[in-house]
This record gives structure tokens, C-alpha cells and sequence, in this order.
């Protein structure tokens, strides 16, 4: 996975929009409470089992695989897409392990209202913690194989970025854990 400052531009949300600023350090994102590992795919199903282990450490019992491609959403795919990229936060841990493809998970860096772009591939596993700002979308490559992991049963209740969401109790615990008072 690859994180960098997103450059604001107008244009195709799947573009790169890459500022030219440095990278984005792992410690920067652990400031932010986002954690990353790469996990390769392999044919034997390695990857299973190390998916399993992270599941078992952060408690999570269930999961589900989504695919997300124009030939499988056909005439919603468009639709589909913008949705995913309104500013959001859940009030649940978000995990997601791509299996195949590529996409941006954008995350907001609270102290600078900045976009972090995480572009993740094949084999990525990217944990947002409950409360933070976030938006994903698809490259251009369109298309997307993605695991996604719950503490209970597969739910996805994304709350937009309002008045009431900057007051949402999950996101002051956010807040919290990470040291903005």
C-alpha cells in the first residue's frame, strides 16, 4: 500500500490525484489510528490463516466478500461509486483485505482537515478505527474484490460528515484517541 497527500484537484475521483508531497509514513497513519499490513496471496491459502489470526486478535467473528466492478453493478456502477466517496465515518472498526484489483481508501488527517490517499492492491489490509473521516473509490482499473471483516453479523452504516457526525460519540472517542481535546 502506498499513502500520500491527495492534491484537491478537480477530476475523475479514480485519477491518482497524487500532490507530489512526500509519501505518508506508517507512523503518520498510526497517529491517525490507521493500520496497514500486506499480506501476499498465495495459492496454498497462507493468507487465510494470517487474516484469521488478525480477526481472532481484534475480535472480529464474521465476514463477507464484496465485488465491485461496471460489469457487475452494470447501470448502478456509476451511482455506486460517488456514494462510496461521500466523507463518512462508522461507528464500528472498518477492515477491508483486497483480494483482487486496486482502489483509494482516503482517510482525513484531523489536524490538517488534509486527505491522506491509500492506494491498496492484491494482498493490502487496511484498519480504520471507528470515528475517522474516510471515503473509498475504485483506480482506474474499475474493479475490486474486497473481504471485508465485522465484530457481528455484515453490517455497513456509513454516516455522512455533518453537524451531528462531528458530534457522533464514536467520533469524540476518535478524537480522544488520538489526542485532540
Amino acid at each position: 500500500m502506498r499513502a500520500y497527500y491527495f492534491d484537491n484537484l478537480e477530476g475523475d475521483q479514480r485519477l491518482p490525484h497524487d500532490s507530489g508531497m512526500d509519501d505518508v509514513s506508517d507512523e503518520a497513519l498510526k497517529s491517525i489510528g490507521v493500520l496497514h499490513w500486506h499480506i501476499p496471496i498465495d495459492v496454498e491459502g497462507k493468507y487465510e490463516q494470517e487474516i484469521a489470526a488478525i480477526a481472532k486478535e481484534r475480535n472480529y467473528k464474521n465476514h463477507d466478500v464484496v465485488a465491485i466492478s461496471k460489469e457487475g453493478l452494470g447501470d448502478e456502477y456509476e451511482t455506486k461509486i460517488k456514494n462510496f466517496y461521500h466523507e463518512h465515518m462508522h461507528e464500528d472498526e472498518e477492515i477491508r483485505y483486497l483480494l483482487e484489483g486496486t482502489g483509494f481508501f482516503d482517510v482525513r488527517e484531523h489536524s490538517s482537515e488534509s486527505w491522506i490517499r491509500c492506494h491498496m492492491g492484491a494482498g493490502d489490509l487496511l484498519v480504520l478505527p471507528a470515528g475517522i473521516y474516510h471515503r473509498f473509490t475504485l483506480d482506474m482499473g474499475n474493479r475490486v474484490r474486497t473481504m471485508r471483516l465485522f465484530k457481528d453479523e455484515p453490517k455497513w452504516i456509513a454516516h455522512n460528515r455533518n453537524d451531528h457526525t462531528d458530534a457522533n460519540p464514536y467520533r469524540l472517542e476518535y478524537l480522544k484517541s488520538i489526542e485532540v481535546q
